[in-house]
């Protein structure tokens, strides 16, 4: 399907790769108190965020990746990971629909040219009154990447016309590397 992503695992070119759930992202889902909502990790890569939201008991979260390889990598170390919550495939070809979906590098490791596509599939496929919620990179966008970076000012002015942001703001508890070039968001979907 996609061989740049693909040839990164490959050949563990993966510095984005934290081996663990971001802690960012690990406060805000245990927080959650529905565990059979439909979530979604898009571009998830190794997924330790549906790892852990599936040890947690949640029913209903799915993982979706351009790559079979992080796919796999997951279904070998969570083996009672249900096969048909593993999406393998583009993104922009999803058809279901989710109360919940977490961003976590996917939006940074897309062309900046795709952002505007980006924000209107997940107004189509975030459910009324669902969430988009995750991470974001705070840093100067340039024109080498992945990671991509932006700014809170672009987001606010990209997502607006399709979500209520209830909060974006600098992450307080980013892993060392990342330390002051996160934000954490969520938005709703009206």
């Amino acid at each position: 399907m996609d061989t740049y992503w693909t040839d990164r695992y490959k050949n563990s070119n993966t510095p984005w790769d934290m081996g663990s759930p971001s802690p960012p992202l690990t406060a805000f889902l245990q927080k959650l108190v529905h565990k059979d909502q439909e979530i979604l990790i898009p571009g998830a890569g190794n997924a330790y965020e549906i790892e852990w939201l599936h040890k947690n008991g949640f029913t209903n979260a799915y993982v979706m990746d351009i790559s079979q390889i992080p796919l796999d990598n997951l279904k070998s170390r969570v083996p009672d990971f249900p096969d048909s919550h593993l999406l393998f495939g583009d993104f922009f070809g999803l058809d279901k629909k989710f109360d919940l979906i977490i961003e976590q590098t996917f939006f940074c490791a897309l062309q900046p040219n795709q952002r505007k596509d980006y924000v209107k599939k997940m107004a189509e496929i975030i459910k009324p009154g669902g969430k988009l919620a995750g991470v974001l990179f705070d840093f100067a966008l340039t024109e080498q990447g992945p990671p991509f970076g932006g700014s809170q000012e672009e987001y606010e002015k990209l997502f607006s016309p399709y979500f209520t942001i209830a909060k974006m703001e600098r992450c307080y508890n980013s892993i060392k590397p990342r330390m002051g070039s996160e934000l954490f968001f969520e938005l709703i979907k009206p």
